[in-house]
């Protein structure tokens, strides 16, 4: 008998780099969902296969998901683990027993992507490194490239004490600029660009970015607090009864911060503590305590401390980046 999944896996189209109408931030509850999305194509295994123009195997996707403890995410760099066989791995410990092969179907796969330059789809799920991951299921974070294939050696030695060579890529975050913008963005962008570029640049360069800027991940964060700002507690509402935030980044995206955009780094602000949070004048202490820096004699206008709703999952480490980073700032000011 043969397996459907198996069988679905062979007939479903794919391509290499972007899929129309699938932009970054996008969240799959279930592995099927990303299958279905043709994000990946596998139900299973963290590296994806297909084939290129000329027949050779190639990969076009891989799942962060604690696969290798030798693995390391910082969002713009990855550092990847190959594949192995299921039979060469400990699955309590995910220690390897013996050492991987370039000659494995799916290493051999992502390697020949490294030397072809194809850009690699990148999905995190809830088990992969806590700041980035989403706190469950799966999320599409865009494109990267493999800048470097190599053989390393693991951090764990074998059973015996022996080293233990592995298939090592490194992968680094496509700009902007490169990732995927859907159909009717696109046309959206071509018809700014038919105008003259000298009269509008700005405009628009600005308008392309803010349409992939306002991601998925803010719209999720927005939609959890139904419009509810989390450092004051008021909910703007409009004429329409529709209520009214604004995702704010605690690292900021842009240089030289280069922060991610994730849900564990946004929140949902009005526009006044979104300002307020990007001038410095709030920040978020450790222990979730909104730090108002202004003089001591106006009175208090935000909560004492951040509303944090279940299922939002913020990570400290962001709040201590925007807090660290305005306090140099004070510091410098003071002479301190």
């Amino acid at each position: 008998m043969i397996d459907r999944d198996y069988a679905a896996q062979m007939t479903v189209e794919r391509v290499i780099g972007h899929i129309d109408g699938v932009l970054p931030g996008r969240a799959l509850p279930r592995r099927r969902d990303v299958f279905d999305a043709r994000l990946h194509g596998d139900l299973q295994r963290g590296i994806s296969k297909l084939k290129d123009v000329d027949g050779a195997a190639v990969s076009d996707a891989i799942v962060l998901n604690g696969g290798y403890l030798d693995d390391d995410d910082s969002w713009h760099e990855i550092r990847y683990t190959g594949a192995s066989p299921d039979v060469d791995r400990d699955p309590q410990t995910k220690r390897l027993k013996v050492s991987q092969r370039w000659d494995y179907p799916d290493n051999a796969a992502l390697k020949r992507s490294y030397e072809r330059g194809h850009p690699i789809r990148i999905l995190r799920g809830h088990k992969g490194d806590a700041r980035y991951s989403p706190s469950k299921g799966y999320r599409y974070d865009g494109l990267y490239r493999i800048t470097q294939a190599a053989t390393a050696i693991s951090a764990l030695p074998g059973r015996a004490g022996e080293p233990i060579e592995i298939c090592q890529f490194i992968l680094v975050r496509c700009p902007e600029a490169e990732q995927e913008v859907t159909v009717v963005e696109r046309a959206a962008s071509e018809l700014v660009l038919f105008d003259d570029e000298e009269k509008f640049p700005e405009k628009r360069t600005s308008q392309v970015k803010r349409l992939v800027r306002d991601t998925a991940a803010a719209h999720r964060i927005k939609d959890l607090y139904d419009g509810q700002c989390q450092t004051c507690g008021i909910r703007l509402v409009g004429a329409n009864c529709k209520p009214y935030s604004q995702g704010a980044h605690l690292k900021p995206l842009a240089e030289p911060h280069n922060g991610p955009d994730v849900e564990r780094n946004i929140l949902s602000l009005c526009p006044n503590c979104h300002v307020r949070l990007d001038l410095g004048a709030i920040s978020i202490g450790e222990d979730w305590s909104v730090i108002e820096r202004v003089a001591h004699t106006e009175p208090r206008t935000t909560l004492p401390r951040l509303l944090i709703k279940k299922g939002h999952g913020l990570h400290p480490s962001y709040a201590k980046y925007q807090r660290d980073w305005w306090d140099s700032f004070a510091q410098e000011e003071t002479g301190a």
